[in-house]
């Protein structure tokens, strides 16, 4: 994988992830936790499409890696909500 390939990886994987805090209504944190969220998404996302047995809806392939896109969205939104649910609320000063 090269570096333009890797960075564009980071660049999908960002926007995944704040897709799924936008669709979840909770954000915390800039782009590192976009684009962290959008490969905890993937992860947990594609968990979740095997042990339904669900296809790939949309991938793309990066480097000889596939990327699933709506998957991760999908992922980052449950894992948002979870945990959203799971922090305290912040207070507005």
């Amino acid at each position: 994988m090269t570096l333009l390939e890797f960075l564009l990886l980071l660049f999908i994987a960002g926007i995944c992830g704040s897709i799924g805090q936008s669709i979840a209504g909770y954000s915390r944190g800039g782009c590192i936790v976009s684009i962290v969220l959008g490969f905890v998404g993937a992860m947990f996302g594609s968990w979740i499409s095997v042990q339904l047995n669900m296809p790939e809806l949309f991938s793309v392939e990066i480097g000889g890696s596939e990327f699933p896109v709506i998957w991760s969205i999908i992922g980052s939104v449950i894992f948002v909500t979870i945990v959203g649910l799971l922090t305290p609320k912040r207070k507005n000063i």
